[in-house]
């Protein structure tokens, strides 16, 4: 299923991914070549910063530990025979093993040039190429250091993928079609078919499978693999003909994954340890708007105008639902998780669903997130980056815990409860800064808004609480919250202090009945100056239930504790009094 979703994503790209034996590929630096085969100058690659230039050049092989090159295009190892033990003095065995290697890897670059030169001989360029791999490597290495460039050359010789272009050419030499072999691959090596299990038609099969860059490293890994005598052969076959897919259909689905982890895709997003990626069956504006949507929730990447980004979003996504997009709301949508581990890819989340769900999904996620805002400069919190920030230590989003971004994402994305340890994070954070004389606003927005999120969903019969004050609501947690806030306020508008706050909000969260009655005697020595507070308190108190406060409330009410303060500090402000209400600095 996710094989044949990947190809599916490269079908509907036709045109703009590399087509069948060819890749995209970001290199750093091309070695300009005279017509006599000498070295003329190198050329840096550069767009921006960490960004380079990316050549549709020959797919590259999936290396392990056994010397393989790539046609026409490598690493400074194997095209040059340099790398940075090179340039050592004094070397460890180590160190000159490396050093051995680059002669083996080099010899091997020179080989499959020299292979596909006999196999295109009218190629001038070639000749060219193999004029300047024949030279020596003092010839070569001194040429090169003459170059204004080296130096920084020098810098990024362990990571530069490089390739050569012949002067008053305007294409590199592997962008050039040339013939590369007589025949492809096959598992049997003599043109045996089978049933592609991806396809379901009969074709031939690969012998083993490419390799894609492991999710934010140089490396590479395998979705698909079969390791040799692993227990996985049977009947007489080995590797990848036990599970036969076609060489068409595995060319389609590397390529397709390959583009959706590139460095500079948009339909992927890292959740923590995790590597997510998404895509739609076909091309659409819809599809367009829910990926970008997607992008934008799970990415930590910011705008010049967040704000206004996320209503792009918001009145993008409401769109779909009106009019001419209606039949696009059924096709497919697909979202995969990845995680490297050792030489494979893990596959740890597999979703499939309609755009139609997922903007559905993406909507309530910004529905339940909605709560009003007081601040003078009111920051989006809809995105999981900004929800990590709000439940975790300093607001440093390393510090969650492991398994908390990816809950988040699942839940955002299938519609379901937020995870528990969502709740008790973004409470445990309330907790420890409200007595810290230094942190104002302890119950910020953001908070504010994963306690209404957290709770909304929850699948019980207590009213759903609203984006404002609700002063229909007769949760007893609530109307406690509600009531702590009046109180504080009080004493603000006598005293002009907020103390009540620091050292008795944690324990009227927990035991009300406890706190309250010391409170409301406290609230007294306040009364001639309470105003408006006094006519509110009395309101929420004749609201509570017959037998008074909870002794005990539990983590669920404890969110709604804090909701209710949070919302009842937030209608003060937006009725304009200032009376040290402010909800977030």
């Amino acid at each position: 299923m996710i094989l044949s979703a990947l190809c599916e994503y490269y079908d509907r790209s036709q045109g703009n991914l590399a087509p069948k034996g060819k890749e995209r590929r970001e290199l750093k630096y091309i070695i300009v070549i005279d017509q006599d085969g000498n070295f003329s100058r190198l050329e840096d690659c550069q767009i921006e910063k960490k960004k380079y230039h990316k050549f549709l050049i020959p797919k590259g092989v999936s290396r392990t530990s056994a010397t393989k090159s790539n046609s026409l295009w490598d690493n400074c190892s194997y095209a040059l025979g340099l790398s940075e033990e090179t340039f050592l003095r004094q070397r460890s065995a180590e160190e000159e093993k490396k050093v051995r290697n680059n002669i083996s890897h080099y010899a091997a670059f020179v080989d499959e040039a020299e292979r596909i030169a006999i196999m295109n001989p009218e190629s001038a360029d070639l000749k060219t190429l193999l004029l300047f791999l024949h030279q020596s490597e003092d010839v070569r290495l001194a040429a090169l250091q003459n170059d204004t460039l080296w130096d920084e050359f020098r810098k990024s010789i362990k990571t530069a993928n490089i390739s050569f272009r012949i002067e008053g050419r305007k294409t590199i030499i592997a962008e050039q079609d040339f013939k590369m072999s007589d025949a492809a691959e096959s598992a049997s090596g003599e043109g045996a078919t089978a049933i592609c299990l991806v396809t379901g038609n009969r074709a031939e099969p690969v012998l083993t499978t490419s390799a894609t860059p492991i999710i934010g490293g140089q490396a590479t890994a395998k979705i698909v693999a079969f390791q040799v005598n692993s227990g996985y052969d049977s009947y007489g076959k080995s590797q990848c003909a036990n599970a036969p897919i076609s060489t068409e259909a595995e060319f389609k689905y590397s390529t397709a994954l390959r583009t959706l982890l590139a460095k500079d895709s948009k339909n992927k997003a890292f959740i923590g340890v995790r590597t997510f990626v998404f895509w739609a069956s076909k091309e659409t504006e819809a599809a367009t708007d829910v990926e970008d949507s997607i992008f934008s929730i799970f990415s930590e990447s910011g705008t010049d105008d967040p704000n206004a980004h996320v209503n792009r979003v918001k009145n993008a996504l409401r769109a779909m639902f009106s009019g001419e997009r209606m039949p696009e709301l059924g096709d497919k949508f697909y979202f995969l998780g990845l995680a490297p581990n050792a030489a494979r890819i893990a596959v740890v989340y597999w979703q499939e669903t309609t755009l139609g769900d997922f903007a559905a999904n993406i909507l309530r996620h910004f529905d339940d997130m909605e709560i009003v805002d007081t601040s003078k400069n009111p920051r989006p919190y809809f995105g999981i980056y900004p929800m990590l920030r709000a439940v975790t230590l300093d607001g440093k989003v390393d510090k969650a815990l492991p398994s908390l971004p990816e809950s988040i994402m699942k839940s955002v994305l299938s519609g379901g409860r937020y995870p528990r340890l969502l709740l008790t994070s973004c409470i445990a954070r309330i907790r420890a800064e409200a007595s810290d004389k230094d942190v104002k606003y302890p119950v910020s927005v953001a908070r504010a808004a994963i306690l209404k999120a957290y709770i909304n969903r929850l699948n019980d019969n207590n009213k759903k609480i609203d984006i404002m004050l609700d002063k229909e609501n007769t949760n007893p947690a609530y109307l406690c919250g509600r009531l702590f806030a009046v109180l504080e306020s009080i004493q603000y508008s006598a005293s002009g202090l907020r103390s009540i706050a620091e050292r008795y909000l944690n324990s009227a969260s927990t035991t009300p009945a406890y706190v309250f009655p010391t409170l409301l005697n406290l609230s007294l020595h306040h009364s001639e100056k309470a105003g408006w507070g006094e006519g509110v308190k009395a309101e929420i108190i004749n609201m509570l239930p017959p037998d008074g406060f909870p002794v005990h409330l539990d983590v669920e009410d404890q969110g709604r504790f804090f909701l209710g303060y949070y919302q009842q500090k937030a209608s003060r402000m937006v009725d304009g009094v200032k009376d040290g209400a402010e909800t977030r600095d």
